[in-house]
């Protein structure tokens, strides 16, 4: 299939395969959220360790509501395999690397949403593929779940008093996880020539400092561009539409052709359809395909309305 008849599209099948026929030098941006292969579903599952406690749920889980319904691996494993864990992601990542590589003009960027724990494994995996790791943004999160259970409650459960004395205020898990990291990467253009030089032959390599404040202000590598109201709960890693469009004006000029090989909900299309860009996306799940074309459908409708307002 070719790039013409995916244009403006929601493809339902593999990424990562769908990339792989894409020309050569097409793409302008690609930004994904991609699996931060943490298990928050089975999506994101990216290791061949399983349990049978993994994905389950537990009474506590299951009063949180939408948070953590499932039950993901402890840090620590539940056996040696389970160490191996990162270098099992950085493999996944390195598998579609080469391809959003190709696929990209030279100073073309690649925006990837990346969780904490693994995000230094997708950059070793691009950075061999041939990529400049330009920088990590942080967007700040406007609400975050903190799960960290009390350590004195556990005692507490067992009868050891003594011990929940002494650890009171103690917690296991995490700090409040108020920003995620967005991981900016880009193709390098040809040696011997400069970003301004390429800005002329492939019209990307810049970025839009004008765009960029109109969003977040000033000009600081820190977003923090949040859901409209009622925006949010189409999917369980879903992101503000201000933040797709924040990134797809900052790096990609009206007409040009971004990519998104993990669609979901089809936040990132939807971004770059009001940006006035083209857009390609990949997504296997039939559900969230069906969302993405339907959120697609009403941006059509608004853009249809805005402008017959606009011409009365």
């Amino acid at each position: 299939m070719s790039n013409h008849t995916r244009l403006n599209h929601v493809v339902q099948g593999d990424g990562i395969a769908g990339v792989s026929e894409l020309p050569t030098q097409s793409v302008h941006l690609i930004l994904s959220d991609i699996p931060y292969g943490i298990g928050a579903d089975e999506w994101d599952v990216l290791h061949n360790n399983t349990n049978a406690a993994l994905l389950g749920s537990s009474p506590a889980q299951e009063r949180a509501g939408s948070v953590f319904k499932r039950r993901g691996k402890p840090l620590n494993g539940w056996s040696e395999a389970d160490r191996k864990i990162p270098l099992e992601y950085q493999r996944w990542c390195a598998s579609f690397a080469q391809q959003w590589l190709r696929v990209l003009k030279p100073g073309g960027s690649a925006m990837v949403f990346a969780g904490r724990r693994l995000s230094h494994r997708c950059v070793v995996a691009f950075e061999d593929v041939g990529f400049t790791f330009k920088d990590s943004l942080a967007w700040l999160r406007e609400s975050a779940p903190h799960r960290a259970q009390r350590v004195s409650v556990v005692f507490d459960r067992r009868g050891d008093s003594e011990n929940a004395s002494r650890w009171e205020g103690w917690r296991v898990g995490n700090l409040r996880p108020t920003y995620e990291p967005v991981l900016w990467f880009v193709k390098p253009y040809p040696i011997g020539s400069t970003i301004a030089d390429n800005v002329v032959t492939h019209e990307v390599g810049a970025y839009n400092e004008t765009a960029f404040v109109a969003y977040e202000k000033t000009p600081d590598n820190i977003l923090r561009s949040g859901f409209a109201r009622g925006e949010s709960g189409l999917h369980l890693a879903q992101k503000p539409l201000s933040l797709m469009r924040v990134l797809i004006e900052l790096t990609t000029q009206k007409g040009q052709t971004v990519l998104d090989p993990f669609c979901g909900s089809g936040s990132t299309l939807v971004a770059a359809k009001a940006c006035g860009r083209d857009y390609i996306g990949f997504e296997l799940d039939p559900d969230s395909v069906a969302i993405a074309k339907k959120r697609l459908a009403s941006e059509t409708l608004e853009r249809a309305s805005d402008q017959a307002v606009g011409g009365t």
